[in-house]
């Protein structure tokens, strides 16, 4: 009997007559061996490229996804339809993690999902080097390239993972990338250009407004969306605002209008957020007013308008954002309602993340003092670390990467620095289940890990000492293998907690200045490309041209045509006919409203809480850049103990420049 082809597979599995857009191209690619790139517009059906070749490629096919919401939408699509696939995620018990694991390995699993954080795990990595992998698939594929929106740290390390688990081909998966980050995730794979399928991003069904904010936007807003949402026949709409306080100050003022919207952030606590979700997606809810934490793992059909009321952060972020609208086809509205004035607090979250020269210093210092160990063996908890270098979490990883990058350092094991446990049955009762050494061990572990009324702590130290005192090997990795088994057996409840990564110092004799110097210039570099991906997305929307074709344009669809051969007289056809742009309606967005100057008063009222406070808890007063800081709202770690939130001056200048509020603090403290 012949096999069974691919396009018989979409049909019999997935209950697809055909294959749309690029997704044959793609298919046809991997199942020849190929490591491939799909560049498909949201919604065009990216997730199929690796679905169906996992059922005809002899094994595992492992996802690498950034977010558990897409990686729980894309495993109930795939229970539908009849297709042994699992995930490995942080809301699983050990049971169900080890189930999984048990099924990868006899064969039963084709598509195993987790997160790049995941592949941290030394354990995870041991069970992976077991299993026989055909083909790695990264979701999101454009966070692997520091030249894309939502850049992460980790995923540049999955090339090399590639090779530690010997997986022939890579699959990568995006919908936002320009050719800068297309060539970058090409070259990081080894990809040939001819295994790149673009699908291009042009969508004959979205209209594109541009709309200049008005003074009363909450008003606009109304006026606008209001005609569209009569009781029984309410368009489902996605409205995204930067600030959670924006999204219920909207969601308060639409309802009182009579429009049922609800609030979406990250400050609600997760079952809330479900139940939201829900709703929007079951059509009780028409309406969400939400920060960017909405919407990934969306797959809703029908949602017709898309609005963002505040600027979005990027381009890209803007074509995903709006991506979700109109996925059936169907004619839909995305509507910006634009003005400077958000610019300020897009460009503050973008200066808040580029760290303090002296805490890249102090971290180098620490990595120069570990080399000179014997073991040249640094162990690195995260949030400590970012504590002790006042570099927050995102960005203090990012330069452990470029360390490693550079040789400086290399990942070896990760280890959970504290284990608590408590017993399910007498500790005699455990002790009497063995014999000979082991029951000698097992009355060790019970002696030396005391119990403070239900829990016990771990402390490894003092149980080696004690095996060491009646030679018995009680070392780290024993005592741990042995409660997990005791877990296991239900007999005890064991948790961990500080995840703690060790590094090897593989170059300690480095120039700590020189390299000081290197790394905070990458900063500066990162934070100017930041700011200008904000320019790029306020000269779209004031765009004379087409909106339709800038878009396409930036991530190299040439449908529009190729603005190098352009000249007036045929810059004419290259019109979509669906936008503000070619309704005839440009847009000059309004300037935000003018700052008085700043003035020594405003320094002695605003800036003297933190200099006095930081002074007499740390010794010296703040530099201009923490400063700036703390007067425009953005956090850093040093100011947790400072409690700094709560002096008078934190986030007073939120609304201003940044580079402006540090240049005039630099002025008065005489820096």
């Amino acid at each position: 009997m012949p096999p069974i082809s691919p396009q018989q597979t979409l049909k019999d599995v997935f209950g697809f007559d055909d294959f749309r857009g690029g997704q044959q191209a793609v298919v046809t690619k991997v199942l020849a061996g190929h490591s491939t790139a799909a560049i498909f517009a949201t919604g065009a059906g990216k997730s199929l490229c690796y679905q169906l070749p996992a059922l005809h490629l002899p094994h595992l096919t492992l996802v690498v996804s950034p977010l558990l919401a897409l990686m729980q939408d894309q495993l109930a699509f795939l229970a539908r339809h009849g297709v042994a696939a699992a995930s490995i995620d942080s809301t699983q018990d050990r049971d169900a993690t080890r189930e999984v694991m048990e099924r990868a390995k006899s064969g039963e699993l084709k598509i195993l999902m987790v997160s790049v954080e995941r592949l941290k795990n030394e354990r995870f990595r041991h069970f992976l080097r077991q299993v026989h992998i055909s083909l790695m698939v990264v979701d999101e594929a454009h966070c692997l390239s520091e030249w894309g929106h939502n850049f992460r740290p980790d995923y540049l390390k999955l090339p090399d993972y590639q090779g530690d688990f010997a997986i022939p081909q890579v699959l990568l998966l995006t919908a936002t990338a320009t050719p800068a980050v297309i060539a970058d995730m090409g070259e990081k794979f080894a990809i040939a250009p001819e295994n790149v399928i673009a699908t291009g991003f042009y969508r004959s069904n979205l209209e594109l407004l541009v709309s200049p904010a008005m003074e009363d936007r909450p008003q606009q807003l109304i006026n606008w969306l209001k005609p569209q949402m009569q009781p029984g026949s309410e368009a489902p709409t996605i409205i995204y605002v930067t600030l959670q306080q924006t999204a219920e100050r909207v969601a308060k003022a639409l309802a009182a209008q009579g429009i049922a919207a609800q609030a979406y952030h990250a400050g609600l606590d997760s079952q809330r957020r479900d139940e939201i979700q829900r709703q929007f997606m079951s059509g009780e809810s028409p309406c969400i007013v939400a920060t960017i934490a909405f919407g990934m793992g969306i797959d809703k059909g029908d949602i017709r308008n898309v609005v963002h009321y505040d600027l979005p952060k990027s381009i890209e972020n803007y074509s995903q954002e709006i991506g979700r609208a109109g996925r059936d086809g169907l004619p839909s509205t995305c509507l910006t309602l634009a003005g400077r004035d958000g610019l300020r607090v897009l460009e503050n979250f973008v200066y808040g993340d580029t760290p303090e020269y002296a805490g890249i210093y102090r971290l180098l210092e620490e990595i120069a003092a570990a080399g000179q160990a014997p073991d040249r063996q640094w162990e690195v908890l995260l949030n400590t670390l970012s504590r002790d270098t006042n570099i927050r979490p995102l960005p203090l990883k990012t330069l452990l990467v470029r360390l490693e990058m550079h040789g400086i350092i290399a990942p070896r094991f990760a280890f959970l620095a504290e284990y608590r446990l408590r017993y399910h049955l007498e500790p005699s009762e455990l002790v009497s289940r063995f014999e000979g050494e082991r029951a000698a061990f097992v009355r060790l572990i019970i002696d030396n890990i005391p119990i403070a009324r239900i829990w016990g702590t771990v402390d490894f130290d003092r149980l080696n000492q004690a095996g060491q005192a009646q030679q018995i090997d009680a070392s780290r990795a024993r005592v741990i293998t042995a409660l997990e088994y005791f877990q296991d057996k239900g007999w005890l409840t064991l948790e961990g907690k500080r995840m703690t990564d060790v590094y090897e110092i593989c170059q300690p004799n480095f120039t700590i200045e020189a390299l000081a110097s290197q790394l905070y210039d990458d900063c500066l570099n990162r934070e100017r490309i930041e700011i200008e991906r904000l320019q790029a997305m306020l000269a779209l929307f004031e765009s004379e041209d087409c909106l339709t074709r800038r878009l396409t344009m930036h991530f190299g669809d040439s449908t529009f045509g190729d603005s190098t051969f352009d000249t007036p007289s045929n810059t004419e056809q290259w019109r979509c006919g669906h936008c503000s742009v070619c309704y005839g309606h440009p847009v000059k967005l309004p300037d935000a409203p003018p700052e008085p100057p700043l003035t020594a008063a405003d320094f002695q009222r605003y800036a003297t809480p933190l200099i006095e406070h930081h002074s007499e808890q740390l010794g010296q007063p703040p530099n201009a850049q923490r400063l700036a800081h703390f007067l425009c709202g953005l956090t850093m770690p040093v100011f947790t103990p400072l409690k700094a939130r709560s002096l008078n001056g934190f986030a007073v200048f939120e609304q201003r420049a940044y580079p402006e509020v540090r240049e005039w603090a630099e002025a008065m403290l005489g820096q």
